[in-house]
C-alpha cells in the first residue's frame, strides 16, 4: 500500500490515499496498547484451535467444546476486537483514548478470568465459574466505559462509529447474561426468573455472535473496505447499507428477546432481519471488492472469503429460520452453515484484518516520519509473503472440509483433517505476525506483554522503535 521509496512522490501519493482523509494517526495510544491484545488473543486462537480438534475424540474432560467456543469467541476474536477498537476508535474519531490505564487493566481482566473460565469448565469446578464469570464482566465493562466514553469526544458519529456504539450496548448485556449463566451451576438464581438455562444461554449466543461481534465487524468493514479497496458505495450499495444499519441490529435484538422468552413470532421476525442485514452485507462487501483498483493481497483474498460465506449463510439459514429460529440445533443459523459463520465470517475476516492492523501500526511508529529522509518498505513488506500464502491455503482447504463433512456425512476422519489443517493455518498465520512484531517492532514480544520488565516498550539492545536506523 505504501511507496517503497520515500522519494518515489508519485507512489507515495496513490499508496496515502488508501487512508480516509479523517484519519489522525497522531491521535492513537502507544502500540503497546492493541498489541499486547492482539498477541494475548493469538494465544487464545492457537489454544481453541487445539481444543477444537481434540474435543470431538474425547481428549478432554468436561465441557470441551464449551471452552472451545468461549477460547475462539472471548479469547481471540473479542481480545482482538478490544484491542483494535482501543486504537483505532481514537484515529478515526480524531479524539484521545479516555485512559491508557483501563485499557491495560481491562485485558488482564478478562484474559486471566477466560483462562479460570475455561479451566474450571474443564475441571468441572463450577463453584468457581462465578467468581471467574465475574472477572471477565469487569474487564468487559472497563472496555465498554472506557471506548464509550472515549467515542463521546466525537461527534457526529459517522457509520463506523455507530456500529461500535451499538456493539458496545450488545457487550454489556450479554456479559450480564454469561454472569447469570454462570451462577447458575451452583445457585437457584434461575429459578427466579422468567426464563430458563436454555433461553438464557440461547439469547447469550445470540447477543454475542450476531450482536457484539458481527456489529462490530460491519462497522470496522465499512471504513476498512474503503482503505483496502480504494473503492466507494455506488448504486444498489446505499439501500443495501440502510437495510443492514437499521434492520440488523433491531433484528438482533428482537431475535435474542424471541429467544429468551420462547416467542416464535418475535424470533421469526428477528431471524428474517438478521439474515436480509447479513445478505446485504455481503453484497455489499463482494462490489466492493469487485470493485477494488489496487492489487489483491492476503487481505482482500480473506474478505473474498467473508462475503462468499456471508452470502451461502444467509441463502442456507433462510429456510431453516423460517421453520424453526427457536431450535437450538439452528442457534447459529443452518447447521449445515455454522462453519460458515463462526469460521468463514468471523475467522477470516480477523485473520485478514490482522494482516494490516498489526503492519499498519508497526510502520506508522517506525516509518512514518522517515518518509523523505531515507527507503521505507511498504506495509505489506512487513510480513511474509510465502507464510501467508501457506496460513491462507491451509486455512481455505480445514474450512472447505469442516463446511461439507456433516452435510455430507463425511467419516469423522475428514474433520479431524479439516481440524488439523486448521490449526496448521493457525499456526503458521501467528508465527508470520510474531515475525513482524520481532523483526520491525519491540525487540520481543515480552516487552510488550510485560513492559516493565524491559523497560519502556521499544527500548532493548537495538534501537528505540521510532528511532531511524
Amino acid at each position: 500500500m505504501f511507496a517503497r521509496k520515500a522519494t518515489d512522490d508519485e507512489s507515495v501519493v496513490t499508496s496515502m490515499a488508501a487512508i480516509p482523509a479523517n484519519v489522525e494517526t497522531d491521535k492513537q495510544p502507544p502500540m503497546s496498547v492493541p498489541f499486547r491484545h492482539f498477541v494475548v488473543g493469538l494465544a487464545f486462537l492457537l489454544g481453541g484451535g487445539l481444543v477444537g480438534l481434540l474435543a470431538p475424540f474425547g481428549a478432554l474432560p468436561g465441557q470441551a467444546m464449551l471452552v472451545h467456543l468461549h477460547l475462539l469467541l472471548a479469547g481471540w476474536v473479542c481480545i482482538t476486537i478490544m484491542g483494535a477498537m482501543t486504537q483505532f476508535v481514537p484515529v478515526w474519531s480524531g479524539t484521545t483514548l479516555h485512559s491508557e490505564r483501563l485499557s491495560a487493566l481491562q485485558l488482564w481482566l478478562v484474559t486471566a478470568g477466560l483462562f479460570g473460565f475455561a479451566t474450571s469448565l474443564l475441571l468441572g469446578l463450577y463453584e468457581l465459574l462465578p467468581v471467574f464469570g465475574g472477572t471477565m464482566l469487569a474487564g468487559f465493562w472497563m472496555f465498554v466505559y472506557n471506548v464509550g466514553r472515549t467515542l463521546l469526544g466525537s461527534r457526529p458519529w459517522d457509520v463506523t462509529e455507530r456500529h461500535f456504539a451499538v456493539a458496545l450496548g450488545f457487550v454489556l448485556v450479554l456479559t450480564v447474561f454469561g454472569l447469570l449463566l454462570a451462577l447458575g451451576y451452583t445457585h437457584p438464581i434461575l429459578a427466579r426468573l422468567p426464563f430458563d438455562r436454555t433461553d438464557l444461554r440461547t439469547a447469550h449466543a445470540t447477543l454475542a455472535v450476531f450482536g457484539a461481534v458481527l456489529t462490530t465487524v460491519f462497522g470496522a468493514l465499512y471504513q476498512l473496505g474503503t482503505m483496502f479497496t480504494q473503492s466507494d458505495l455506488r448504486g444498489i450499495d446505499m439501500p443495501l447499507k440502510r437495510v443492514e444499519e437499521i434492520g440488523y441490529p433491531v433484528g438482533v435484538v428482537v431475535l435474542a428477546t424471541g429467544r429468551l422468552f420462547e416467542s416464535s413470532t418475535m424470533a421469526h421476525i428477528g431471524a428474517l432481519l438478521v439474515v436480509a442485514g447479513l445478505f446485504a452485507f455481503g453484497i455489499i462487501l463482494a462490489r466492493r471488492l469487485t470493485g477494488a483498483t489496487v492489487e489483491w493481497n492476503p487481505m482482500l483474498r480473506r474478505y473474498a472469503v467473508v462475503a462468499a460465506s456471508m452470502i451461502a449463510w444467509a441463502s442456507l439459514t433462510v429456510p431453516v429460520w423460517i421453520a424453526d429460529p427457536l431450535s437450538s440445533e439452528s442457534l447459529f443459523g443452518a447447521p449445515s452453515a455454522m462453519y460458515l459463520l463462526l469460521f468463514g465470517v468471523i475467522g477470516f475476516v480477523v485473520l485478514g484484518t490482522l494482516y494490516h492492523i498489526v503492519p499498519f501500526i508497526i510502520w506508522v511508529h517506525r516509518y512514518s516520519d522517515m518518509l523523505g529522509l531515507a527507503d521505507v518498505p511498504m506495509i505489506d513488506d512487513l510480513y511474509d509473503d510465502r507464510l501467508a500464502t501457506v496460513d491462507f491455503v491451509a486455512l481455505l482447504l480445514g474450512f472447505a472440509l469442516l463446511v461439507v463433512a456433516e452435510p455430507l456425512s463425511l467419516p469423522r476422519a475428514v474433520t479431524a483433517l479439516g481440524g488439523t489443517l486448521s490449526l496448521v493455518g493457525f499456526v503458521v498465520f501467528v508465527g508470520n505476525i510474531v515475525m513482524v512484531i520481532r523483526n520491525h517492532g519491540p525487540s520481543s514480544v515480552s516487552s510488550i506483554l510485560l513492559p516493565q520488565v524491559s523497560g519502556q516498550v521499544g527500548d532493548s539492545d537495538e534501537q528505540p522503535l521510532d528511532a531511524p536506523e
